[in-house]
């Protein structure tokens, strides 16, 4: 493989400039076009996530690249979540039994910015800011941008145009609108959207809240979530429906409305957001949303990546993960198949198609927990023993969260099947009555694992799996 070709990322954000820094490492002559500002000279992040959940699959795509150590500088732990019933009352949920497995509050921006100095440290590697890519020509292998500091247009030409530009990829427009080939796409928004909010840090600088968690204030129908920053302050995040219920983004119109509203559902989280109303109605609210496509890739010229092939809703912390572990996959491609490009794109993506599919499911899935299910008692049972169980057996047992979170190199298809049949197992054993979990730790967990692979009998019978 020609490693002089010219290869052209489209956005400049995580996943375009991981693996722009991938490919210098590699030797490859990479130039990356991003339609914001240089993210290390303004904050562009307005109304928009400024602090992501970094597990142990972006904690891999880090070691690729020789930077596991920096980023633990702009990392906040979080070992578990706390969650805040409507009286304020508060309960810890550990995310896992195992010592020293937790996620990782960790800066968008700061994330992102390292990794462009990372990746500008390579010879061959450059980047191109305030350049917004209209459309590409993917026979011709083509791009045109639009020049935001000069309002003027222009094309670029490469070997191989990459898209990591997001949810509203153009080379995935392009795709959809050329219909020079058969390409099926979706989009499925939630009912709910979101919105960002913050709680400040207290007048000495230091936390209002535990720093070491993910705050959850679950409401069935809604909830509110929050995530430390390193300065003291949380980012706060309402996930509410548009027009249903008492309390919509659509009627919330007032600033009494508001007040009256985390005065009724969020008590104690109103009590330390001063700038509440002002935020509110100053921030945007977002949609929340999954997209598919097939195929990510046009002959051996063209691919998309990251959320531009497979973007997905929030309430896993798994959208950025997925994302640069994209990165970690497609090397490895490239590492087994030195050929052309096309036989890259192709085992690249029929091998990780599955498991983008799979996190999109289990996405949604844990969008009904956080909200509603973790304050249901049989839950509670459930994730108690779990925890036990890891504690006490942790080569045998992994829930379905550490499956996801903390087994890296199992893939997300294999941890939803394996995960979601021993939630099965033991929500249904505790519902019975089959399950007495006062009995011995190591007569339960054969129960479970027992239940488990008949579950997973049944649903290789059933087509489930």
């Amino acid at each position: 493989m020609n490693k002089q070709q010219n290869i052209l990322i489209i956005g400049g954000g995580l996943c375009g400039s991981l693996l722009a820094l991938r490919l210098g490492q590699r030797g490859y002559r990479v130039s990356v076009y991003e339609m914001r500002p240089d993210i290390r000279q303004v904050n562009t992040d307005s109304g928009r996530s400024i602090n992501l959940a970094l597990s142990d699959r972006g904690k891999k795509a880090m070691k690729l690249v020789g930077i596991e150590e920096q980023i633990k500088a702009f990392c906040v732990p979080m070992t578990g979540r706390i969650l805040h019933d409507v009286s304020g009352k508060t309960m810890f949920s550990a995310y896992s039994g195992r010592e020293n497995e937790f996620i990782n509050s960790i800066s968008r921006g700061q994330l992102n910015a390292l990794l462009i100095d990372e990746a500008e440290k390579h010879k061959y590697v450059s980047f191109y800011f305030n350049k917004k890519c209209l459309s590409v020509d993917f026979e011709k292998t083509t791009a045109l941008f639009k020049d935001y500091d000069t309002k003027k247009e222009f094309i670029e030409d490469a070997d191989v145009i990459i898209a990591t530009d997001g949810a509203g990829s153009a080379l995935r427009k392009s795709y959809f609108t050329a219909r020079k080939f058969l390409f099926s796409y979706s989009q499925d928004y939630l009912t709910h959207g979101y919105k960002e909010l913050s709680i400040p840090a207290d007048k000495n600088g230091g936390y209002q809240i535990d720093k070491n968690a993910l705050h959850i204030w679950g409401r069935e129908d809604f909830m509110l979530i929050a995530l430390p920053n390193l300065d003291g302050s949380f980012t706060v995040t309402l996930f509410l429906s548009y027009d249903e219920g008492d309390y919509n983004f659509n009627n919330l119109t007032t600033k009494e409305r508001v007040l009256e509203f985390f005065d009724k559902y969020f008590k104690d989280a109103l009590e330390i957001m001063p700038n509440l109303a002002e935020e509110f109605f100053k921030n945007p609210t977002s949609p929340l949303g999954t997209i598919r496509c097939s195929p990510w890739h046009y002959k051996g010229n063209t691919l998309l990546m990251g959320d531009a092939a497979h973007a997905i809703v929030p309430f896993y912390g798994q959208g950025m993960n997925a994302s640069l572990e994209d990165i970690v996959e497609f090397d490895q491609v490239l590492d087994n198949h030195q050929g052309d490009w096309e036989t890259v794109f192709k085992t690249y993506e029929a091998s990780r198609r599955k498991d983008t599919n799979a996190i999109a499911d289990l996405a949604i899935d844990n969008f009904h927990e956080m909200k509603g299910h973790v304050n249901s008692d049989i839950f509670r049972q459930k994730r108690a023993l779990e925890m036990a169980l890891e504690k006490h057996f942790p080569l045998k047992y992994a829930s379905k969260y550490s499956l996801v979170t903390f087994n890296e190199d199992v893939g997300y298809r294999e941890a939803m099947i394996r995960g979601r049949a021993q939630d099965k197992a033991i929500l249904n054993m505790i519902a019975d009555g089959d399950l007495d979990l006062k009995a011995d730790l190591e007569s339960i967990l054969k129960k479970v694992l027992k239940a488990t692979e008949a579950v997973l009998e049944d649903d290789k019978i059933a087509g489930f799996n």
